[in-house]
């Protein structure tokens, strides 16, 4: 199977280990096992409950605590409707996987997490984008949608809250985008791992599988939750599906790792901490961020209002690439440009890392463009 180079994640790659100021990270601050044991009412001590664990494979699908843990996360769901994976990555990987077959017709929105369009691409499908547009408010055009959908449309796939953008659908634009995709039975895929960061009230975006009957969420450890090093995500789907599901996870997962399962389930079971602490984070850095935003006339944006990325249009006589490039080996400051998400003219500016990090890179980044 051939597949397209995958832009964010060799940008990435490339580049993450040469930076001083990572502003292209879309984690919150990443935790220690130190700090979630306290968040989570525990210590060093609990640590002993690791020492009788025998290495094996462990539970299948997860573990049944870790799988409560999840459900409890959405609305409508129990642990029956959970499968535990090798992170979101992994998750989306085999939602498309278990759906998508040679000739099947896919729509993604575009921009988004490059997955969602070049694996159903590699398995022989038929990709139509949908477009977002900055003067939308990065937000899906329905009307557009209506046109693309046919008779036969096998899979919507959506990411909710947006990246690169940080735009967040809301759940009457949720409940149109099920109508529209009910009337042809299409399955919908939502992308949700960075719910629990909106800006406002408790965080939690509204969840595509708590909203259509046949819809998919997939999540996992690593943005909200700060924890990407458990390689731990999931998928929450009907029941069916999650069945075919394990027949492709067979083949390429069969299990996480219990010490990951482990403490996901700590983790998860403590979650409101954990969230207090991305909103903390999330919400102060962002308000830093637009203030230095309205301070630059050579950028401009839609201020998020979820995530942890935003996408910034820049006015510079430079591509995004060359100007990511020369940012990073003239101030070590580290953006994604647009050009790896197929929107050149932009830069995602991660704003999730710790503060003092945010506010010295952006100093840096002031004085570069001062220079241009």
């Amino acid at each position: 199977m051939k597949i397209d180079t995958f832009g964010v994640e060799t940008w990435m790659n490339e580049w993450e280990t040469k930076c001083e100021l990572n502003l292209a990270e879309t984690c919150v601050e990443s935790l220690s096992i130190e700090e979630l044991l306290l968040m989570a009412g525990k210590n060093e001590t609990d640590l002993s409950a690791l020492l009788p664990l025998k290495m094996t494979y462990g539970e299948i699908r997860g573990s049944d605590r870790l799988r409560n843990a999840i459900a409890a996360l959405y609305n409508k769901q129990s642990s029956v409707n959970v499968v535990v994976t090798h992170g979101t990555i992994g998750a989306n990987m085999l939602v498309h996987k278990t759906l998508v077959e040679h000739g099947d017709h896919v729509i993604s929105i575009v921009p988004t997490y490059q997955q969602h369009y070049s694996i159903p691409k590699s398995i022989g499908a038929n990709i139509e984008f949908l477009r977002l547009h900055e003067e939308a408010g990065w937000l899906p055009d329905l009307d557009e949608l209506q046109k693309l959908i046919v008779p036969g449309t096998k899979l919507i796939a959506l990411t909710n809250p947006n990246n690169p953008t940080g735009a967040l659908i809301p759940r009457k634009m949720l409940d149109e985008i099920a109508a529209i995709a009910q009337r042809v039975g299409a399955w919908v895929l939502c992308d949700e791992v960075y719910r629990g960061t909106d800006q406002q009230g408790g965080g939690m975006t509204v969840s595509m599988a708590d909203v259509y009957e046949k819809g998919i969420s997939t999540a996992g450890m690593s943005k909200a939750y700060s924890l990407a090093g458990l390689r731990l995500g999931w998928i929450v789907a009907p029941i069916d599906l999650i069945e075919e599901v394990m027949v492709q996870r067979d083949y390429d997962t069969i299990s996480v790792g219990m010490l990951d399962d482990h403490f996901a389930t700590i983790a998860l079971e403590s979650y409101s901490n954990l969230l207090k602490r991305a909103h903390d984070i999330t919400r102060g850095n962002l308000s830093y961020l637009a203030s230095w935003i309205e301070g630059e006339p050579k950028l401009s944006w839609v201020k998020p209002k979820s995530g942890t990325t935003a996408l910034v249009k820049f006015d510079l006589e430079m591509g995004s690439y060359d100007f990511c490039v020369e940012l990073l080996q003239k101030t070590g400051v580290m953006f994604t440009p647009g050009a790896a998400l197929q929107m050149e003219g932009y830069v995602r500016i991660g704003y999730a890392n710790n503060p003092e990090i945010l506010k010295s890179g952006l100093e840096r980044v002031s004085d570069f463009l001062l220079r241009h």
